[in-house]
């Protein structure tokens, strides 16, 4: 019987992995049997999910502080990954962030923040773990979080600079995929929609939102944990080895109305 999605001896390094949905993908990929490398700024937190993750799945784990806006600390990222393991197959890229504020109102800083946090970040870690890792093996799966705002707009809450960034992320993810795919690279994009997470249950549960969700998404509900899983797993697999440059919304279906 064949396993389509074993990622058995496969090494994945995952952005914004100290808390929502960046360590329930790395749960979803160790659970298939992939050696997991939690990365972010917070050490306490990275430590905890390592642990976490190495204890109830039994896979090889590594925390490795890193701040994605920092080319030197994602360098060195990458190479004590290489260091330890010897390989990097998949890289999630979910680090990210979110400035709300009308957009007559958004501040130069925080437009120039949103995109070298969740643009010009994404594409520094893309950029070094295919040059030293994915180009030479001639193998890699890189998934990019972007998220249905990448795709639309929206009127409740203003948040053009994350629009504007998570965009870029979905074009950046057409570009490397054309650029790559010689090399066995793919490249994709999540564009997730709301999802309940620590910091947004109290959120989504008010009213408000619940009345949205009931008129803009067709499944009248926001997203549960471990939705966003199987999508990250077929990404990552070699399963998937065709598709590229795809950008696969799990919104509930959001963006198709």
């Amino acid at each position: 019987m064949k396993n389509y999605f074993d990622l058995s001896g496969q090494v994945a390094i995952v952005t914004g992995c100290s808390t929502g949905l960046g360590v329930q993908m790395a749960k979803a990929l160790a659970n298939q049997g992939c050696a997991i490398v939690a990365v972010a700024r917070r050490q306490n937190l990275i430590d905890e999910v390592a642990a976490d993750i190495a204890k109830e799945f039994g896979v090889p784990t590594l925390a490795v502080r890193c701040d994605i806006t920092d080319t030197e600390m994602v360098e060195k990222m990458v190479d004590t990954v290489i260091e330890k393991f010897g390989r990097i197959d998949i890289l999630v890229n979910n680090a990210g962030t979110g400035a709300v504020a009308p957009a007559e109102d958004i501040t130069d800083e925080q437009f120039s923040h949103e995109m070298e946090i969740d643009l010009f970040g994404s594409f520094k870690v893309a950029r070094s773990v295919a040059k030293k890792a994915m180009i030479p093996a001639k193998y890699g799966r890189v998934i990019n979080i972007a998220s249905m705002y990448g795709l639309v707009g929206n009127k409740i809450c203003g948040s053009a600079p994350y629009h504007a960034a998570k965009g870029g992320v979905v074009n950046l993810t057409r570009a490397l995929a054309a650029e790559w795919g010689k090399y066995g690279i793919t490249v994709n994009a999540i564009c997730p929609g709301y999802f309940y997470t620590p910091l947004t249950t109290e959120t989504l549960n008010s009213d408000f939102f619940q009345q949205n969700a009931k008129t803009m998404i067709p499944e009248e509900r926001y997203g549960n944990e471990g939705e966003l899983d199987s999508a990250a797993i077929f990404l990552a697999s070699p399963a998937s080895s065709y598709v590229t440059g795809v950008n696969l919304p799990v919104d509930g279906g959001y963006t198709c109305m």
